[in-house]
This record gives C-alpha cells, sequence and structure tokens, in this order.
C-alpha cells in the first residue's frame, strides 16, 4: 500500500491504525514516511471539495481544474518507493474561521505523526503541504520532539512570518529541515491574509523569511536567477507563465522532481539556497588589488 488516507473530523483525528501500521511495517529500509496536506477550501468526504479525489490522491477525478496528484508526482505510487499519507482537515469557509481551524489540525497532526513515530521510530516522517496547510505543519511542530520531522515542504505557505519563527523556535522546529517555496505570483493571496489577520502591517511566509535560520531555506521559483541555477543542477522548471497564481509551486512544469529529490534525500534543501550577491562598489570606487607576491 502507496497510500492511507487521515482525516480531522471535528474534534478528533480519524485513522485506521491497524492499517497505518500494517503499511509501515510493509516499507523497505530507508523509504521515506510524506504526509500531504492540502490547503484552502478542502473538506475531506465531500463532493467536489475532497481532497481525496483531488490532489491527495493517485488518481485525481478527471477534468478537475489544478488536480495533479502529489504522491504521483513524488514518486511515491510504488509501495517500495515509500509511504504517503494524506492528511485532510476542513478548510472550506472564511479565510479567518480557517486560519484559527488550521492551528487545530496542527495539533491533530501532532499527534498523526507521534504515532508514526511509536510505530516506526527509525522512520523519517516528511511533510509537504500547501497555503494554509504550511501553517497546520508549523502549528505541530510545538508539540514534537526533536527529530521527529525530518524535512518539509512549504508551497505558497498561508502563516506570518512571526508566528513561523515561533514555531520554528522549538525542539522539533530547530532540528526539521524546511524548504520554503515562493513566488511572486502569489502576492495578491500574501496580501489577503496580511489584510485579513493583521491589516497589512505583518507580512506572510509567501514574501520569503528573511534572517531566517539555518535550517530554513527559501526558493524562490518567479526569479531568473533562481530558475538558472535550478537548471544547472538538473531541475529545469518552467517560467510564470501567469502574474497571479495561489497554485503555481505544485503546477509549475518541473517543480515536483525538485520536491521528489530532496524528499528522497538526493539534494539538500540547504543546497537549493540562492548564493548571495558580491556586495555592491561605492560610486567611483575601485576594487583594491592584491599585492603581487615576489618571484
Amino acid at each position: 500500500m502507496a497510500l492511507v488516507t487521515v482525516n480531522v473530523r471535528t474534534d478528533r483525528l480519524e485513522l485506521d491504525e491497524a492499517e497505518l501500521a500494517w503499511a509501515l511495517a510493509a516499507l523497505p529500509q530507508g523509504a521515506p514516511v510524506v504526509v500531504m496536506i492540502h490547503g484552502y477550501r478542502f473538506m475531506p468526504g465531500q463532493p467536489g471539495h475532497c481532497p481525496h479525489e483531488h490532489i491527495l490522491s493517485l488518481r485525481p477525478t478527471p477534468g478537475v481544474p489544478r488536480a495533479v496528484s502529489w504522491p504521483g508526482q513524488l514518486g511515491l505510487a510504488d509501495s517500495a518507493a515509500g509511504l504517503a499519507v494524506a492528511f485532510g482537515w476542513p478548510s472550506r469557509g472564511g479565510l479567518r474561521d480557517c486560519y484559527a481551524r488550521a492551528a487545530d489540525a496542527g495539533v491533530h497532526l501532532s499527534t498523526l505523526i507521534a504515532r508514526l513515530r511509536a510505530l516506526a521510530p527509525d522512520r523519517t516522517m516528511d511533510v509537504i503541504a500547501h497555503s494554509l496547510g504550511a501553517r497546520v505543519a508549523l502549528s505541530a511542530l510545538p508539540l514534537l520532539q526533536a527529530g521527529d520531522v525530518g524535512r518539509m515542504i512549504l508551497l505558497a505557505g498561508a502563516e506570518l512570518r512571526l508566528r513561523a519563527r515561533a514555531m520554528l523556535d522549538t525542539p522539533a522546529g530547530r532540528a526539521a529541515e524546511v524548504l520554503n517555496v515562493t513566488s511572486r505570483e502569489n502576492v495578491l493571496f500574501d496580501l489577503m491574509l496580511e489584510t485579513a489577520l493583521t491589516l497589512g502591517l505583518v507580512r506572510s511566509l509567501g514574501r520569503g523569511l528573511p534572517r531566517a535560520p539555518a535550517n530554513w531555506t527559501d526558493l524562490h521559483i518567479d526569479r531568473p536567477d533562481t530558475l538558472a541555477a535550478l537548471a544547472a543542477r538538473g531541475f529545469p522548471v518552467d517560467p510564470p507563465r501567469r502574474r497571479i497564481c495561489h497554485w503555481s509551486a505544485y503546477l509549475r512544469p518541473g517543480v515536483f522532481p525538485i520536491y521528489h529529490a530532496v524528499l528522497a534525500r538526493r539534494i539538500a534543501p540547504a543546497t537549493l539556497r540562492a548564493p548571495r550577491p558580491a556586495p555592491a562598489l561605492l560610486p567611483g570606487r575601485r576594487p583594491r588589488s592584491l599585492p603581487t607576491a615576489p618571484a
């Protein structure tokens, strides 16, 4: 079995622990366990809005816009490659209500990860999350132990920088490697979140995290220099096709091979960090030449 479904139902976590234990026991040594978390406007079990018929499915409903199979794109369709855990939570309704609900879902996520660790203490538990799913993922960190989460990929994360820093400053947060995928295509949605929650006074993770800790890497997939660097490493990613797109971080051709490589431990998130630009020279100043060594 390559895919296990877990849902948050109001105030409880709905899962089949026997199925989960069987799926973990069937994994080859070293195979990853990846918890996948959807974002805004999904509802498990609701026709037309169920994430398990959409991005969290191995076979999404045909003809549905933006329905690309995350487990399939991550190479988890085969149980020998790893275990995909599809985490559904109620994210329909007003933005402020869903933002609050995402923190509650994070509590349930921490319970799920703790159970996974108890069943398979030697396995790495990773997370990939989009939009408000990033808040779910980060909200679990204060309730977990160091090493409970190995790597975390956040796609157009809908969380405030200030709160993200607090969640990262925990044992689990300091130990996890985080890849934060951003693009200016998401700027309208970043602005909506910032305005709804703080009247625009606090920036969101969708704009990146300045002065981030060493275990955090921003990947700006709208920047030509980033795309050139990725292509040079064997990860060609298409440039932006639209000015506004909340789903670009998983719909843009070429992005999933990066996420697959990160979760498969073929590359480390920190190696994708953009190089720092050379310091600019002051007008009229020339760089000092080095002394010539004696012959």
